[in-house]
């Protein structure tokens, strides 16, 4: 399910999470080649992505179980 990103913190492992608009979070990680968000590692970066939608995996599961 879509979710606009309202904002960024570190985990207990330093990586960035994005803190969606449904009170789930997600981890947006730069570690290439796996995943490429050089945007993550800068407070401008960050900003900038502030609003953009990520699909939230945690909706998508709940929406699965209620069928």
């Amino acid at each position: 399910m879509k979710r606009r990103i309202v904002g960024f913190h570190r985990d207990e492992t330093r990586d960035w999470v994005a803190d969606l608009d449904c009170g789930h979070r997600q981890h947006v990680r730069h570690n290439p080649p796996w995943m490429n968000r050089p945007w993550v590692v800068t407070a401008k970066g960050r900003e900038k992505f502030t609003g953009s939608i990520l699909n939230c995996k945690v909706c998508d599961e709940k929406e699965s179980e209620a069928g």
